[in-house]
């Protein structure tokens, strides 16, 4: 059989859903979105339902709506509504409002996705990331109840080994270590960079909590899941490895500055971090590219 079997008798549809799931943590491969999806069905198939109302709200509202195909196959219309369809799954009891709520927050997702998308490509504009589910999150949570279950969990060898997985999931809300190992082997056949960096991130924010004596937030990996994806939005800088660490470093020291002003954290530290870190590039280029000497007629630069 070809390798490309798969990928030719694989419905168009299919492959934008499982493209959302994996733009999750910012790749583009239907394998990496697929082990994403079967770690919710694995460790918390309640869940599964929401993710993928709000991931087909967001691919459908986007074909009927006539947005760009190449933009509904990478899944850039769907990944906010996956994640939407998560939390609300969460936080709300399922009722005969729900599913109506999930495919409105993921249709609303995808429209403001677009409009980023436009601005972005005329103008300088930073990159959405998940500011659509975020945004939408902050309204939604206002008519939750909040949660008053404590979680026990006992400091021993294997809950630190398995924490670092655990902050791989958390981006979705899954806090079963198996889950961050399906993701975790999603991102190793997706980039093996971005792999590296999302383990790393996430021991590292595990330990940044064990630094605070934050024991309860270290084990169950909600001190790392920030890290991740900022270390994932910049992993694939090979000529500048020090923007992954400082996506970080960054996204650790901005966790608190969320929950201090009474705010759900979500992924908006990430959020925050990459652009901090975008805009100072931004900048600091420019002022490189001012400073520079003008390159004379006879000695004109070489292109790499």
């Amino acid at each position: 059989m070809p390798a490309n079997h798969f990928n030719t008798h694989r419905p168009d549809w299919a492959e934008a859903l499982l493209n959302g799931f994996s733009q999750i943590f910012l790749q583009r491969n239907p394998l990496c979105g697929l082990l994403c999806l079967s770690a919710i069905l694995f460790t918390a198939p309640a869940l599964l339902g929401g993710a993928l109302l709000g991931g087909v709200a967001g691919l459908l509202t986007a074909q009927r709506r006539g947005y760009a195909k190449a933009d509904r196959q990478a899944g850039l219309f769907s990944y906010n509504g996956v994640l939407l369809g998560l939390l609300l799954s969460l936080y709300f009891p399922w009722s005969a409002l729900l599913p109506p709520l999930i495919l409105a927050a993921g249709g609303l997702s995808a429209m403001l996705t677009q409009q980023w998308l436009k601005r972005a490509r005329i103008s300088q504009y930073l990159p959405a990331y998940t500011t659509p589910f975020v945004g939408l999150s902050w309204l939604l949570l206002c008519f939750a109840t909040p949660s008053t279950q404590a979680h026990l969990i006992e400091i021993n060898t294997l809950n630190m080994l398995a924490a670092p997985f655990k902050g791989i999931g958390q981006v979705m809300f899954l806090g079963h270590p198996l889950a961050g190992a399906m993701i975790a082997a999603g991102l190793l056949i997706a980039d093996r960079r971005a792999f590296c960096w999302a383990l790393f991130a996430s021991v590292a924010g595990m330990g940044w909590s064990l630094l605070h004596h934050d024991f309860y937030t270290a084990l169950l990996g909600l001190g790392g899941y920030n890290a991740v994806l900022a270390a994932l939005a910049f992993s694939s800088q090979r000529q500048q490895p020090w923007l992954p660490l400082l996506g970080i470093a960054f996204a650790l020291l901005l966790t608190p500055m969320f929950a201090a002003i009474g705010l759900p954290t979500l992924t908006a530290p990430f959020i925050l971090a990459c652009w901090l870190i975008r805009t100072a590039v931004q900048i600091f280029g420019k002022a490189a590219g001012a400073d520079a000497p003008c390159a004379t007629g006879e000695n004109q630069p070489r292109l790499r």
